[in-house]
């Protein structure tokens, strides 16, 4: 499998270190069939089995929690007409009942006319599950194995602030986005801290710091000459 990101393609890593369960998953909708695509991790997310489930826009909006049904249809809804980055968090329900925590960040797909023809990016889990350590021994722990943390800690620090997630779940976020780009964490870390330095969070920003997110991968290539 591939991820495509603005013409670019990536090689997919499916695990996490460690052998841990992937707590982040791909997505791509395009906006003239309402066709929806989901990657293995993202089905799992919403209790299904890889391959037993075709998603459909009512599909996705069913999992949405009741409260968070309405903000995730009008975000639906703006993409399509504004054809914009977006970011959202939002609480879905799983087959089973479960409620889960996500974060969803996507970026807009072009085909290979340059034409918008829909949007892509990725969900994230930021559940915290029973009995998890404590967030701020995690956040310790993760940056004493970290021999170039420095610019890792920023860049963790700054999708805390912007997204709303926890330091652990940010650390997962970095990872699962080296590992989909297949570039070393700490140089996409440091490309996403100067990018969002860069950009500065003001009313309105936020389509500008979900495109860097999705691109940061791109300038860190071009930056290694490679």
């Amino acid at each position: 499998m591939k991820w495509e990101l603005d013409g670019q393609t990536a090689d997919v890593e499916r695990a996490l270190a460690g052998g841990a369960a992937q707590p982040a998953g791909w997505f791509r909708f395009y906006f003239t069939d309402q066709r929806w695509e989901w990657s293995e991790q993202v089905q799992r997310m919403h209790g299904y089995e890889p391959g037993s489930v075709t998603p459909t826009t009512d599909l996705v909006l069913s999992h949405k929690h009741p409260a968070d049904r309405g903000q995730v249809a009008a975000t639906i809804d703006q993409i399509v007409h504004t054809r914009q980055a977006f970011s959202t968090r939002h609480r879905i329900i799983d087959t089973a009942g479960n409620v889960r925590h996500v974060v969803v960040v996507g970026d807009r797909l072009f085909d290979d006319d340059g034409d918008v023809v829909g949007t892509h990016g990725f969900y994230i889990d930021v559940t915290r599950a029973p009995g998890q350590a404590n967030e701020e021994v995690v956040s310790a722990k993760l940056a004493e194995i970290s021999e170039n943390r420095a610019g890792i800690e920023q860049a963790k620090g700054m999708l805390m602030l912007v997204y709303g997630i926890s330091a652990s779940a940010a650390f997962e976020l970095l990872k699962w986005l080296s590992q989909e780009a297949n570039i070393k964490l700490r140089p996409l870390a440091e490309q996403i801290a100067e990018d969002f330095r860069g950009a500065r969070l003001r009313l309105g920003a936020q389509p500008e710091f979900d495109h860097l997110l999705l691109t940061a991968h791109l300038r860190v290539t071009q930056a290694d000459g490679s």
